[in-house]
């Protein structure tokens, strides 16, 4: 009996392992490639990144590893295709995205969030919806000004150094949350006008940028990108919304 009981043991100890090994095998295959857009509208798929200060480390597809400065990257976009099912989780199919008026109306208030005085005053200035702008800041940083994500984007609207510095602010400068909101509501105003008010372009243009939304005719099909879109639209009160195919 204590034979048996010794090979159960073992057999089993065995099996363990073979599982374990199998499970490594799987998750080190499982490499998830990301889309690093960069200043002058170019982009690469790189198999990961590391941020470091002012500085990225980018590990390339084939191997290789290339370090830039931070500044020269615009976006970095997790490179997970939505497939059509996934595209409509949590939204009628062919639901239309409720219209939000992105410009400032008279009767808008300041929003009952942190920095709503803020938010209201640029917001007024830029005749930009200041609910709007609560509502990305809340999907962005959750109103954390010392937010950083692993990308790199800082500050409550989750600016990249790039997306500061072409509106006047310095990287160090991104946490100071009046640069912050002044710089990212200009940039949503600017959004505004080039895709003639289309909230949802918008919002995919402030995910992935401008160079992916012309790159598919319409709002990317990355995953990051349509459920960033979902959340806001929730986030303004619709809770139905999906993001048209590329091209449409």
């Amino acid at each position: 009996m204590p034979d048996l009981i010794a090979m159960l043991h073992s057999v089993r100890r065995t099996a363990l392992t073979l599982i374990w090994s199998l499970l490594a095998a799987h998750v080190a295959g499982a490499v998830r490639a990301e889309i690093v857009i960069l200043d002058n509208g170019r982009f690469l798929k790189v198999a990961g990144y590391r941020v470091d200060g002012d500085s990225v480390r980018l590990e390339l597809e084939n191997g290789g590893r290339l370090v830039m400065p931070l500044l020269r990257i615009d976006r970095m976009i997790d490179d997970e295709i939505a497939t059509e099912e996934s595209a409509d989780d949590g939204a009628a199919p062919g639901a239309e995205a409720p219209f939000v008026y992105l410009g400032f109306a008279a009767d808008d208030r300041a929003p009952d969030t942190p920095f709503g005085g803020t938010i209201f005053e640029v917001s007024k200035r830029r005749n930009v919806n200041p609910n709007l702008v609560a509502a990305i800041i809340r999907a962005e940083s959750a109103f954390d000004t010392d937010a950083v994500s692993d990308a790199g984007a800082r500050g409550l609207m989750q600016l990249m150094p790039a997306t500061g510095k072409r509106f006047g602010v310095l990287p160090e400068e991104l946490f100071d949350y009046e640069l912050n909101i002044e710089a990212g509501v200009t940039y949503l105003e600017e959004l505004i006008e080039t895709y003639s008010e289309d909230l949802t372009l918008v919002l995919a243009a402030y995910n992935a940028g401008e160079g992916a939304v012309s790159r598919h005719r319409g709002v990317p099909p990355y995953r990051e990108t349509r459920d960033y879109i979902s959340r806001i639209y929730s986030l303004l009160g619709a809770t139905e919304v999906s993001a048209p195919e590329p091209g449409k």
